[in-house]
């Protein structure tokens, strides 16, 4: 398989072109593995990691047996998440540069549904969709599976985690019988396996063994610094790391642009890279590194996927990712082609658990990175100082202003009284105002020792004077009295509860697909009458709070808050502020359910 070419799958003339023009070659083991039987028509079922290349896997063969004159739907792919709906559109797109007339449309929750319905009205050729929204265009009758050829379920254990299976299965059962299946997954549980048993004919199984998680000629560091001095620790690090070119991850795309301009700011050579970046941006950024006129990058984890940059040495998580998964694509960034590269992590005391978790995820620890003292930093300044001043020294002699220079210099000493050594120590004060040489006393304090760390708590206890407080809820009292947060996460509050229809799995499955967090990183979920409360990464930026802060689940907007143990404010006629903490509208807030943890 290994020498197997694209040539060899006996794919279209149009795929072929597009497949040239992006420059791929040799297809992955995946690829080489689902294409023939995908196109001979036989179901598949793909067990493979994440990164092996899926998409490519199903898109080509799909795309050369797709009629562009056709009007109605040929090929639906579902996918668990908003985000990954997009990016296996835009991979469609690609692929068929070259096939004239050919439509593919991402339906989600989330984007507007009048701009899908209009987009349904036309010709489409391959929907992607979450479950939750392909099931209400079926439900609408806006979305025509009739003439349906294939079904591809991409990632179906994520879509198992997040509960939509039932969704998945009710999906299946409004297409037509005779259509073929791609079942693609990392993992394979019991209900997976009921799926495949149910809905696939006679599938070729294909089992892609995963590599390792740990890349031996990457070293792997974290430093754990204070939240409000990241900046400091980046700008020190990349002064006394020695680099070609690096990546700075971020989790949002306006830390990008952010992060970019404070380094640039700093003297060194950077550009963001970012979702919002159209694709000649983007390429003008990427050759810009690649070339030399950049030196970081300071991207998004989607925007960063595909870059193989061979400068690449060093790869900097300013941002912790929130799963294993996320950490070993960034890291893979560098140390490729048999090269060596380091990736080093920033981290603050309430993140240790994350870490621990990619610790354990890729079966190998993570050193602490020793960053230089104050004293070393000095040092170092002052020795590069001294050898740009030597080579100075050498190019300056025999130019024409050599001699207009030296005679200003013994002007100053004898008419002015000055010494030679002291005006070479003024000049070199001068020369070293912008960057200098000295690194001030007490500038290492961002830096936090692991060892001594501990984990910062929310006030979980609340108001102790408070319990004479005769209308609150003993039930709600029984929480906030029992239920700490589970370490490495921040309870919140959701303005949505059992009385809106809400279950964990809506819940679930609208975060991750909106605020695109990863939803093995969702903890505990308790559902009351008229709120919820969720366990959820700790340090989310305000940014990320925001948007979760405006989806909507059952109609209602999730109005996220951080749990709050005080009493809610009593307003006029009884009733409590619902805004704050956990507390109820209404004159009997004892009557109200208390909240119960997702099964």
């Amino acid at each position: 398989m290994n020498t197997l070419s694209f040539k060899d799958l006996q794919l279209s003339e149009p795929v072929m072109k597009a497949l040239a023009s992006v420059g791929y070659e040799q297809p992955s083991p995946i690829q080489a593995q689902s294409i023939p039987p995908l196109l001979a028509g036989r179901d598949i079922l793909g067990i493979a990691q994440t990164g092996t290349g899926k998409t490519a896997a199903f898109a080509l063969p799909l795309l050369c047996t797709i009629d562009s004159s056709a009007k109605k739907p040929q090929a639906i792919v579902l996918t668990p998440t908003r985000e990954l709906a997009i990016q296996v559109a835009e991979a469609f797109q690609k692929y068929a540069a070259h096939i004239k007339g050919f439509h593919v449309l991402p339906i989600y929750g989330g984007q507007d549904m009048r701009v899908q319905l209009r987009a349904l009205s036309r010709p489409v050729h391959v929907i992607v969709g979450t479950p939750g929204r392909v099931m209400d265009h079926l439900r609408k009758g806006s979305l025509d599976l009739q003439d349906l050829k294939t079904v591809v379920l991409d990632e179906a254990d994520e879509m198992l985690r997040m509960g939509f299976i039932d969704d998945v299965q009710w999906i299946l059962e409004h297409t037509p019988k005779e259509r073929q299946v791609a079942l693609f997954s990392a993992t394979m549980p019991k209900p997976i396996q009921k799926v495949t048993e149910q809905y696939l004919k006679n599938p070729v199984e294909i089992r892609i063994t995963p590599e390792s998680k740990t890349v031996e000629r990457i070293e792997q560091r974290f430093m754990m610094v204070q939240q409000n001095r990241k900046l400091d620790a980046i700008t020190r690090l990349m002064e006394v790391e020695v680099f070609d070119a690096a990546i700075i991850f971020v989790r949002t795309k306006t830390a990008t642009q952010e992060l970019a301009e404070k380094l640039e700011a700093r003297g060194y050579s950077a550009a963001a890279l970012n979702g919002d970046m159209n694709q000649t941006q983007r390429e003008k950024t990427v050759n810009g590194l690649k070339k030399g006129k950049l030196d970081i990058l300071v991207a998004t984890d989607i925007a960063a996927r595909g870059l193989d940059v061979e400068r690449i040495t060093h790869v900097i998580n300013y941002d912790i990712p929130y799963d294993s998964e996320a950490y070993v694509h960034r890291i893979g960034r560098t140390g490729r082609a048999g090269r060596e590269g380091k990736a080093i992590i920033i981290i603050t005391p309430r993140e240790q658990r994350l870490l621990r978790t990619i610790e354990a995820q890729i079966k190998a620890p993570i050193g602490e990175y020793k960053l230089p003292s104050a004293a070393e930093v000095s040092a170092s300044r002052i020795a590069a100082f001294k050898t740009e001043l030597i080579a100075t020294i050498a190019s300056v002699s025999g130019r024409p202003e050599q001699e207009a220079l030296q005679d200003l210099v013994v002007d100053l000493h004898e008419n002015h009284g000055l010494e030679p050594l002291d005006i070479a120590t003024t000049l070199a004060w001068m020369a070293q105002q912008e960057n200098p040489l000295f690194v001030e006393a007490g500038i290492d304090d961002f830096v936090v020792d692991p060892s001594n760390a501990r984990r910062e708590r929310p006030n979980d206890r609340g108001d102790r004077n408070d319990r004479g407080d005769r209308n609150r809820n003993p039930r709600e009292d029984r929480v906030r009295r029992d239920r700490s947060p589970t370490p490495g996460t921040t309870t919140y509050r959701l303005a949505v509860g059992r009385t809106d229809g809400a279950r964990p799995g809506d819940i679930v499955g609208a975060i991750a697909n909106e605020a695109g967090i990863d939803s093995a990183n969702i903890g505990s979920i308790r559902l009351a009458d008229t709120f919820s409360t969720i366990e959820l990464p700790e340090s989310m930026s305000s940014d990320l709070l925001n948007k979760i802060r405006k989806i909507r689940v059952r109609n209602r907007e999730l109005d996220i808050r951080e749990w709050s143990d005080k009493p809610p404010a009593r307003r006029e006629g009884g009733s409590r502020d619902n805004k704050s903490g956990g507390g109820y509208k209404g004159k009997n807030p004892s009557s109200r359910g208390a909240p119960r943890d997702r099964s």
